[in-house]
């Protein structure tokens, strides 16, 4: 290791990573832009590795390697040049992220990773060790048609075991032929199907554990979504304390078993009173990015502070929050007039960077705080109706 990185005396050592010192990002959209931004104000050097020439993250960082995820050439430099490497998104692929690992210290880990890339695993993980889920059966072929239907009531959601996120790889069954039909339109790709349950709330923790197993947890945050994509998060949930401390112990026995290090945002259904695990996201989480002006210490920072061995920061809530997501359906009619957003106090706006708006596409974040919920909810709601959104489902 170079000078950057150094022990602290306690048993057992802990590799402490210095500012000065350059880390590596796999993935540079804009969950790799604000990490990148809370590494640089630390004092760090980044390095993306994104193909995209105009990456969010890149903007902000000290080197851009513009290849694929898997060139060898590039995850070498890589490994080679940073004292720890991370990922942005979920889809990185584990085994560069073990090719990488061979070399310098990676966080989370590819076998964490690879978990939360295939919802066949993941399910898999979650009822065989005892975590609350709903109903769901796998379907890897036509052959598994009759048994999952037994398993699981309609209606029901048939979702592909990868690379769906944001609503996309999934359908809503009403009738027993719609499965058949469903299966054949996506070319008969691995899929689970998941009982359509009715849900009371929506909420996800986003944790940080450390490499010696400390867990900082930040506050409960509830999900409201449209069309399958996150559209406004409250934080904290309304939820009472008892269940909200429930999900907090839930997400952090679910942290322990995957020996995770690194940031992690566990989604969950309320249903009927209970908890249900829906999925998990081995980064940082849209969910989560109320914590930037509401919290002590901001997940992306947190992100920093466990690659590089450093203390937990404080999760706490200083202000109650409200977030809405901004995509780029509202660019439909050129820029919009952000003096409606900013004219609100407490309204804070973060824009990713990104140069081409498309319907459905994550182009940046509105976070309200106020020291009264209410009002913060009320303000983000005005902003969504200033700025053309509708409503949330």
């Amino acid at each position: 290791m170079s000078s950057d990185v150094a022990s602290t005396g306690a048993a057992p050592a802990r590799t402490v990573i210095r500012p000065g010192a350059t880390l590596g990002l796999l993935g540079g959209g804009q969950l790799g832009r604000m990490f990148t931004v809370a590494a640089r104000t630390l004092g760090y050097r980044v390095t993306v590795l994104d193909p995209d020439r105009h990456s969010p993250a890149a903007e902000f960082a000290t080197g851009h390697l513009n290849t694929d995820y898997t060139d060898p050439a590039s995850l070498e430099r890589l490994a080679a040049s940073c004292a720890a490497v991370t990922t942005e998104f979920e889809n990185a692929p584990a085994e560069a992220l073990d090719a990488i690992a061979a070399r310098t210290i990676v966080r989370p880990a590819g076998s964490a990773v690879a978990v939360a890339q295939d919802r066949r695993r993941e399910k898999r993980f979650f009822a065989g060790r005892g975590f609350p889920v709903g109903p769901f059966a796998v379907v890897d072929s036509a052959a598994d048609f009759e048994s999952a239907l037994a398993a699981v009531k309609l209606p029901a959601l048939l979702k592909t075991a990868r690379f769906g996120y944001d609503g996309k790889g999934q359908a809503i069954l009403e009738s027993p032929g719609e499965l058949a039909r469903a299966f054949e339109a996506w070319k008969g790709l691995p899929c689970i199907l998941e009982e359509r349950l009715v849900l009371e709330r929506e909420i996800s923790v986003v944790l940080a554990r450390s490499d010696d197993g400390a867990i900082a947890a930040f506050p409960v945050a509830e999900n409201r979504h449209a069309g399958g994509i996150l559209d406004v998060t409250i934080a904290p949930a309304r939820i009472d304390e008892a269940l909200a401390a429930e999900a907090i112990a839930l997400a952090t026995r679910i942290a322990h078993a995957l020996e995770y290090v690194g940031v992690l945002a566990v989604e969950m259904f309320v249903v009927g009173g209970r908890l249900l695990v829906n999925e998990i996201a081995p980064r940082p989480h849209n969910s989560g990015h109320y914590t930037i002006d509401a919290c002590r210490t901001s997940q992306f920072e947190q992100q920093v502070r466990v690659l590089c061995g450093l203390p937990l920061g404080d999760p706490s809530l200083h202000t109650p929050a409200v977030m809405v997501n901004l995509l780029g359906d509202i660019w439909r009619d050129g820029e919009p007039r952000w003096e409606a957003v900013l004219r609100h106090p407490g309204a804070h706006l973060h824009l990713y960077g990104k140069r081409e708006a498309r319907p459905g596409r994550k182009m940046g974040h509105v976070t309200v705080c106020d020291a009264v919920p209410e009002r913060a909810l009320e303000v983000a709601l005005a902003i969504r109706a200033d700025l053309g959104i509708g409503e949330s489902a």
